[in-house]
């Protein structure tokens, strides 16, 4: 089933751990995965262009049907696959309002995520701005409050309510690449058991990525947040 499907990812980006995450949870084991590094430009050889024309992972396809937003592909896999596996979209319509809410919510906190971690890494240091650091890390720190707020009224087990589902999918990747980076767990509690509970499932531990026991985290960059 899983055979005439193919994944082209990276290791440590979210949108590709989204899919591979849907892909555990579904059975969907066995389909043609092939890692590829961003640090040698791999994303951008001929391979993924034919796929994807912007030069971006994940690409994925199954069958002649290609899907290269993470969201998209998680999507689809469920629809698709809705009798196999895990469920991943609630039939309450609440919770269903709820799982959705969340689920875009987390394009949100991953940016200001990204808006804090890329400055650092991608503009040179006589480019740099105090001012410009401080609101991307004040940001950040507001967006992370909310969800420590979403964690509380949820119990903290799961982000939409009572059970797994595509709104965890989508965001427990960005909360694992915060405390890679050194996010404080005593200043977020909310999100820290919530980190500590789910890097323990088993879908999540399958796919968890492949370069991060042999790089060293960087544990200061998100200190102060």
């Amino acid at each position: 089933m899983a055979k005439d499907m193919t994944l082209l990812w990276g290791s440590g980006s979210p949108p590709c751990w989204r899919v591979m995450i849907v892909l555990e949870e579904k059975n969907l084991q066995g389909y043609n995965s092939k890692l590829l590094s961003f640090e040698k430009g791999e994303h951008k050889s001929a391979e993924v262009m034919s796929m994807n024309p912007r030069g971006q992972l994940p690409s994925f396809k199954h069958g002649s049907k290609v899907l290269n937003e993470s969201y998209a592909a998680c999507m689809y896999l469920e629809s698709q696959f809705k009798s196999q596996g895990n469920k991943l979209i609630p039939d309450c319509p609440a919770e269903q309002a709820m799982m959705y809410q969340r689920m875009f919510e987390g394009l949100t906190l991953t940016q200001k995520m990204v808006d804090v971690i890329y400055y650092n890494w991608k503009v040179p240091e006589a480019e740099k701005h105090d001012s410009a650091v401080k609101r991307n890390k004040e940001n950040l720190s507001t967006e992370l409050k909310l969800w420590e707020e979403y964690l509380q009224k949820t119990s903290g087990s799961f982000v939409a309510g009572k059970s797994f589902s595509l709104a965890d999918v989508s965001v427990f990747p960005g909360v694992a690449y915060l405390f890679r980076f050194g996010l404080t767990e005593e200043r977020y509690p909310q999100l820290t058991a919530y980190y500590n509970s789910l890097k323990e499932r088993p879908s999540i531990k399958a796919s968890w990525p492949p370069t991060w026991p042999e790089i060293p985290q960087d544990q200061d960059m998100l200190k102060d947040v």
